[in-house]
């Protein structure tokens, strides 16, 4: 391929390729155009628009065939009860309580292989299903490219089988371009530029629950994302649902998440500006923490709020109390799965995880000053300053 990538041309191939017509949303074409004129400002040399070009097709025909299931089985006939969901900042424990879930034996989580290639739904096919391991080989390609992603995030040796986050539900939707979906084309991750509808958004996610849930026993779903700046279409989508929102030292937070982005694009793009990385972590780390505050649903009956320290003071204590908070029994048999989960999976299983708030004050920032700034919210959910060595 030489040249321009060519949205026309792109969504006329997936059609062809499918012999489907049908997105499920009418503004899906544009909304790809726009995708598409942000993927030709970025520089992409030939190999990097062919391996555009080919996520792109992917992502396409994979959402023609998503929706077309809905006419081919009864999908949109599936009832999501009283969902389970864990938010809170990145680097603060998310992952970790959404795994400690995932291994209850009445409850399901999303998995990567699911939502990677979630046609037909997994509920028609045999455990032998091919998708799994097109998956792992996925991850497996991921890891090699980004291997020091498995020291912030050692969840991705669980391969095709990982747990994602619900914003990788919106993939096919390009409203977001995560490098679980992207990792193959050399660019940094896009955290703005694309066209958010926060209603559309949640309404496919819940119809990739219902995709998931389709022609299987029915379990308690446990799932994690970032959602606290969408909580109305939230809970409109989800009015049973309830949220654990885990609560953690913003400087922490914004120190954390920006070596664990540094270490991925490191894989992806090469050579990492940490400065600049740095400056944008710490400005979306204090967005998300003035709407945490500002957020009338913040305090709403249906929110736990915890402290990313008393959770890990007693990671299965806490998930009991939240399965207490939502009026639901945590077996013990599921406590003992979640403590040999503890147990066989150590944070620093493929190494330690390095990073400092040295990060912050190299961009000019006085901790003390960044400290006085997050006293307001520190105050209001009991979080102290956390000292690190």
């Amino acid at each position: 391929m030489s040249g321009a990538l060519n949205a026309a041309d792109m969504l006329g191939r997936a059609q062809a390729d499918t012999g489907l017509a049908d997105y499920g949303d009418d503004t899906l074409p544009q909304r790809f155009a726009t995708a598409v004129d942000l993927l030709n400002g970025i520089g992409l040399d030939a190999a990097g628009r062919r391996q555009a070009e080919y996520v792109c097709h992917w992502l396409l025909t994979t959402r023609l065939e998503f929706f077309e299931d809905r006419n081919r089985y009864p999908v949109a006939d599936e009832l999501i009860a009283r969902p389970m969901f864990v938010t809170g900042e990145p680097r603060s424990g998310t992952t970790l309580m959404h795994a400690l879930m995932s291994v209850d034996p009445d409850a399901r989580a999303l998995r990567f292989w699911e939502v990677m290639y979630p046609s037909p739904p997994p509920g028609t096919t045999g455990d032998d299903d091919p998708r799994r391991a097109r998956a792992d080989a996925d991850w497996r390609e991921i890891n090699a490219k980004m291997p020091k992603w498995l020291h912030s995030h050692p969840y991705n040796d669980m391969l095709g089988d990982g747990l994602p986050e619900d914003e990788r539900t919106w993939a096919f939707d390009f409203r977001v371009m995560t490098p679980t979906a992207w990792w193959r084309v050399p660019m940094q991750t896009v955290v703005g530029g694309l066209p958010t509808d926060d209603v559309a958004q949640y309404r496919i996610h819940k119809a990739m629950l219902q995709q998931l849930q389709y022609g299987r026993p029915h379990k308690q779903w446990v799932l994690k994302g970032f959602h606290g700046f969408r909580l109305r279409a939230f809970f409109d989508c989800y009015p049973d649902a309830n949220l654990l929102w885990l609560h953690r030292d913003p400087v922490q937070v914004a120190a954390s998440r920006t070596m664990m982005m540094a270490d991925i694009l490191e894989g992806i793009v090469g050579p990492v500006d940490l400065q600049a990385a740095a400056k944008m972590h710490l400005e979306l780390t204090r967005s998300s923490i003035a709407n945490t505050m500002s957020s009338p649903l913040t305090d709403d009956s249906r929110i736990m709020h915890v402290r990313y320290t008393d959770f890990l003071a007693d990671p299965v204590g806490t998930v009991g109390r939240y399965y207490d908070f939502c009026g639901r029994t945590l077996s013990a048999e599921a406590q003992t799965q979640m403590r040999a989960y503890l147990k066989n999976n150590p944070g620093d299983r493929h190494g330690k995880f390095h990073y400092s708030t040295t990060v912050l004050t190299d961009i000019g920032e006085d901790l003390d000053a960044l400290h006085n700034e997050f006293q307001p919210f520190r105050e209001r959910f009991g979080v102290a300053i956390e000292q690190r060595r």
